[in-house]
């Protein structure tokens, strides 16, 4: 039976995806990537596997050359960053990611983000376990304007949710992004990473924003210049970040973010409901089995594919 590597950690032997995986013939191998692994530890993996459905993996020009018997790569989410898509087709190899697959997820966590920043929920409540009985005033959303940087899935979802508490939104689409940094109190970001995205929002960037602004990244980490804005916030260029996403995950014990007050760093979560996990894993194995039959739907990279929805 053909063999199927699966490394998303949320998916599990005899989970649905398991079975329904295991009900069309294939036999399914699961290796969960929890942390950084190394290529050889990637290419052992995958070793006599036809598919793969991957998390952030960094299927690079030298895996997919050392796995002559992959055929078929799903992404289960909608960023495919770490893949090398050219290299793939150089060695026949299809990608596919999930286009808008938990845009609802993202979009519900980006106004909970937000909430959090202006009312200073994270302070507060790590004050009281600490002991003490903090009280600052928050801000309320009403009347403020939130720029989103994208145009695609996620965005489109946060727009009326954002309008629903009465925010102004300014889109990264239709007006220039100096004007939606320079006049947006909150800047979220919903784009995805490229070599032009990369460091979007640096030193320049931040000098454009209002001091009272804060930063929403729930997208990919590099789009921020980590080291700008830990010296943006410290100095009161602006007011604070929510930061889901990091250069480097898990979060070093030595990043310039930590300990800069006004920034709050999650663990990537935004994407990671109970709903979106189950469509992403169901979606994504009707995927790789399309892709398996040489008919894939949602090809990363191709003509038309659109790299900046999220």
């Amino acid at each position: 039976m053909p063999v199927i590597l699966i490394t998303t950690d949320y998916l599990t032997p005899g989970d649905e995806v398991d079975e329904y995986l295991t009900g069309q013939g294939f036999t399914t191998r699961h290796d969960p990537m929890r942390g950084p692994r190394t290529a050889e530890a990637l290419i052992a993996a995958l070793d006599g596997a036809e598919g793969a459905l991957i998390a952030n993996e960094p299927m690079t020009a030298e895996v997919f050359r050392r796995s002559p018997g992959l055929r078929a790569v799903v992404r289960t989410g909608v960023g495919y960053d770490s893949v090398d898509v050219d290299a793939a087709a150089r060695h026949g190899v299809t990608v596919s990611n999930l286009p808008g697959i938990n845009a609802n997820a993202v979009a519900e966590y980006t106004i909970a983000l937000i909430l959090a920043q202006l009312r200073n929920l994270v302070p507060m409540a790590t004050g009281v376990a600490a002991g003490g009985w903090p009280r600052r005033d928050g801000f309320e959303l009403r009347g403020r304007t939130l720029g989103l940087i994208g145009r695609g899935a996620v965005a489109q979802r946060v727009t009326p949710l954002a309008a629903a508490f009465g925010l102004r939104v300014l889109r990264s689409d239709e007006v220039p992004l100096d004007e939606l940094l320079r006049e947006s109190d909150i800047v979220s970001i919903h784009t995805a990473l490229t070599e032009r995205t990369r460091h979007l929002i640096d030193a320049a960037a931040l000098a454009r924003m209002k001091p009272t602004a804060h930063l929403i990244n729930t997208a990919r980490g590099p789009i921020v210049d980590e080291a700008a804005l830990a010296e943006a916030v410290r100095t009161g260029r602006i007011a604070g970040a929510a930061l889901d996403v990091v250069d480097t995950e898990p979060l070093p014990a030595g990043s310039v973010l930590r300990g800069v007050d006004g920034i709050t760093v999650y663990s990537h979560m935004a994407g990671q409901t109970a709903e979106a996990r189950r469509d992403a894993g169901i979606e994504g194995a009707q995927e790789l089995i399309a892709a398996l039959g040489g008919k894939p739907r949602f090809l990363a990279g191709k003509p038309g594919h659109k790299v900046g929805d999220r």
